[in-house]
């Protein structure tokens, strides 16, 4: 990835941040430490450091870099406010072409249509100039909100995994979905 990646939308914009704005990520996982925790693993305390912080920053530019991860913020259009995060991570190129895409939206953001509008904006990226064939996207049953986004989105569901990811200190069935590039 050569170009720094930005994508707009009407309210957003999508894009990596770099290690000088880590008090930007700071800030929003501090503001959402609450609201995050059921729907994310156990975090340490330094997570919520600015030292954790630029850490993460700078583990996403390193995995950017390397086509490992894709760690985007959601950012206010002026961007001095971070109102989500979505990540393409679990990057598998050759014959699979794929992803697994995580995300997160800020309480106060919650209900806006935002991720709906950032999420379907970068998965046409990931299907663009990222070349995936297949994005995936597993929720918990009890995310019923993650569920209908993923199903506005167009991703359908492909499997259900008993204590499948360890969130918030327990094993948590997920409910399997992908989306496919309509071409190629």
């Amino acid at each position: 990835m050569n170009e720094p990646v930005r994508i707009r939308t009407a309210r957003t914009i999508v894009r990596l941040l770099d290690t000088e704005e880590a008090e930007l990520l700071q800030r929003y996982r501090v503001e959402n430490r609450e609201h995050l925790a059921p729907w994310e693993p156990m975090r340490t305390s330094a997570h919520y450091t600015l030292d954790g912080a630029r850490q993460t920053v700078e583990a996403g530019l390193e995995a950017a870099r390397a086509d490992r991860g894709y760690p985007f913020a959601v950012l206010t259009p002026d961007g001095t406010e971070m109102v989500g995060s979505l990540t393409f991570a679990n990057v598998v190129r050759g014959v699979f072409q794929a992803c697994h895409v995580g995300y997160g939206i800020a309480l106060r953001h919650q209900g806006k249509g935002l991720m709906f509008e950032a999420l379907d904006s970068a998965v046409r990226y990931a299907f663009g100039p990222l070349d995936f064939h297949r994005v995936m996207a597993n929720y918990m049953p009890r995310n019923a909100r993650s569920g209908a986004l993923l199903t506005r989105l167009g991703f359908e569901k492909e499997g259900y995994a008993r204590r499948y990811l360890k969130i918030d200190g327990l094993w948590e069935d997920h409910v399997l979905t992908a989306r496919i590039r309509a071409e190629g």
